[in-house]
């Protein structure tokens, strides 16, 4: 009874949270990312931006290493380091850029193009062309810099890989492995900053038995899907998170 004051959440709400992460950890084993846009569409509804952040971050520093038996051979370090300098670059910028955007606006345009890209590449486009090392420096740029304003920025990684024709099982692996390095330098960021508290750590701890059940699930179904099965379900899912976000801010103005 004591552990459960800890968490400061209602029966009902702890269900909610179990029920949201576990949907969230079969798209991640499923997708190679995906599972702190999910976690955020639900959590939303019962905790504030400031408590959902630090748990997401943990369960997806663990999630990733319960991924890693599932993806290891597949990792493209080459795109994963080259992103990731991308991404050192671009994440001030983003920050920068907060003092004069709005970060609501910006959230619509992101969601705007994504979709008209997914539908895109639902309809046959690829360039391979951008597949190179100049492509993934800006494209690791763009990431960073969207995710100082947003925290959008696994959406330009997904797209550039879907555009160049990755294989899917790299595609899975390679995002899998960057946000896990992405995420435990956000982690530590918000350590440092007191965001963490002993409350993130008790709403935690329940959720981390979760998570390899639902990457186990997710990776069944990977293995048993077509390529063009996981490029369409990815297409959909990056259509119905930017539609979700577009009318999430709407509502807000």
């Amino acid at each position: 009874m004591d552990f459960l004051s800890n968490l400061q959440l209602s029966l009902i709400e702890i269900y909610f949270v179990i029920f949201t992460v576990f949907i969230a950890s079969i798209i991640r084993g499923f997708n190679g990312f995906g599972f702190s846009a999910i976690c955020i569409s639900g959590f939303s509804f019962i905790l504030p931006a400031i408590e959902i952040v630090p748990i997401i971050l943990i369960l997806e520093v663990i999630i990733s290493i319960f991924m890693v038996p599932y993806i290891w051979n597949k990792i493209d370090w080459n795109f994963v380091l080259k992103l990731l300098i991308g991404i050192i670059i671009g994440s001030p910028i983003g920050l920068y850029l907060l003092k004069y955007l709005s970060p609501d606006t910006t959230h619509l345009s992101v969601c705007a193009l994504v979709i008209f890209f997914s539908f895109l590449l639902m309809k046959g486009y690829e360039n391979k062309k951008i597949n190179n090392n100049y492509g993934k420096l800006i494209t690791g740029i763009v990431s960073g810099t969207l995710n100082g304003l947003t925290t959008l920025g696994g959406m330009p990684v997904a797209l550039f890989l879907l555009v160049t024709s990755i294989q899917p099982a790299v595609i899975r692996g390679s995002l899998a492995a960057l946000f896990f390095l992405t995420d435990i330098y956000a982690f530590i960021l918000s350590f440092f900053a007191g965001i963490v508290d002993l409350t993130t750590i008790y709403r935690t701890i329940p959720l981390i038995i979760i998570l390899p059940i639902g990457v186990y699930i997710g990776d069944k179904f990977f293995v048993k899907s077509k390529e063009e099965t996981y490029r369409k379900v990815v297409f959909y899912f990056l259509i119905l998170i930017s539609i979700f976000g577009f009318f999430r801010i709407i509502s807000n103005f």
